[in-house]
């Protein structure tokens, strides 16, 4: 028996065009999905890395028009993986030509532009790669924390550390012209840490914030830290920077509550450690779990970075074919953007902020 078809338009080229390609490609081999996908259009800004990138990935066409990209009818899906000052104008156009729209994060370059991307959104299926919800450990931490084990939370930590912004022979790139970007780490990164405390620890009420940039004559953030109060009473501390020496993919957390901690982080992404605070005092420590994930390989043997993308491309099309949203959708972005604008607002202010939008 045939599945329906979804049609798909990548937007995007790039490192993240690439991810995306291979979770289209590869998701059908783990996962039986509702329907067939169909990588339709590959669509980007040199004509020459898209010829070459759509034949390793086996998309059908390619076009340097996303306006035209979006306006086919023969796409059902628009996949927006671009520097984060297209994000907005594609996904308004795509939601109101009434595609499904997937998008990476952060979401907008602003709050204001987040809140009009989830108001447009509301009418057609959506849904923002914030892939790192898909990591076996991380989803075992929001279990864990959902049956009660850590109890009462009083810290959430957070950190993001990379090292790449101090290497002088890097060239420029999007990442770090506002004009493209929209923020430095404060988008890039600490919407990821905050997507994650978001999801585990749950709103976040006001923040203080501390925002730096080393390289002379940047227009954006090199590096953030931030305070923040949740509303269930904890208290949290969020550190992204470019300018970790030693560090080149560090996202980690660790949670404290009343009933023990868990620890996650990505460089040893199948793990979580676990701490239980009712253990004899003899027996009482930190224990490292191996997490895995059967939808891919048998327990003990890891999964990596390109999985997260996978499984959550699965995600969203179980729940499609369910007529459920598979979280993290535009409003769960725009909660995001609404803590970064607020770290934003707080760092010009030098004071304590609400959070806001």
């Amino acid at each position: 028996m045939s599945k329906p078809l979804i049609r798909v338009a990548l937007i995007g080229q790039g490192f993240m065009g690439r991810a995306h390609s291979n979770a289209y490609r590869q998701a059908p081999h783990f996962f039986d999905l509702p329907y067939d996908l169909d990588c339709r259009l590959l669509c980007g800004r040199n004509r020459d890395v898209l010829e070459k990138t759509a034949a390793t990935w086996g998309w059908s066409e390619i076009s340097t028009d996303w306006r035209a990209a979006v306006a086919r009818s023969d796409i059902d899906l628009v996949d927006i993986a671009v520097p984060n000052a297209l994000h907005a104008p594609i996904a308004l156009a795509a939601a109101e030509a009434g595609k499904m729209v997937l998008c990476e994060k952060p979401l907008a370059t602003s709050a204001e532009e987040a809140v009009r991307m989830a108001e447009a959104a509301r009418g057609v299926p959506n849904f923002v790669w914030f892939n790192y919800r898909r990591v076996p450990a991380v989803a075992l931490c929001r279990r864990f924390i959902d049956e009660g084990r850590i109890g009462r939370v009083f810290h959430y930590r957070a950190t993001y550390l990379q090292e790449w912004g101090n290497d002088p022979t890097r060239p420029p790139g999007w990442k770090t012209q506002r004009a493209e970007a929209g923020s430095g780490v404060l988008g890039d990164l600490l919407s990821h840490l905050v997507d994650t405390a978001l999801w585990l620890n749950g709103p976040i009420r006001e923040v203080c914030s501390l925002l730096e940039t080393f390289a002379t004559g940047r227009d954006v953030d090199d590096a953030v830290m931030l305070l923040a109060r949740f509303a269930n009473g904890s208290i949290g501390t969020f550190e992204a920077t470019r300018y970790a020496v030693g560090y080149t993919n560090c996202n980690a957390f660790t949670i404290h509550g009343e009933g023990g901690m868990l620890r996650f982080n990505l460089e040893e992404m199948n793990w979580l450690e676990y701490a239980e605070a009712a253990a004899p005092r003899e027996r009482r420590g930190i224990v490292r779990v191996p997490v895995a994930n059967p939808s891919f390989w048998k327990p003990g043997h890891p999964i990596g970075y390109e999985h997260t993308f996978i499984a959550a491309l699965a995600d969203f099309l179980f729940g499609l074919s369910r007529g459920e949203a598979a979280h993290p959708t535009f409003e769960d972005g725009r909660e995001t953007a609404g803590v970064l604008d607020a770290a934003a607002r707080a760092a010009a202010a030098r004071a304590w902020v609400p959070v806001t939008i």
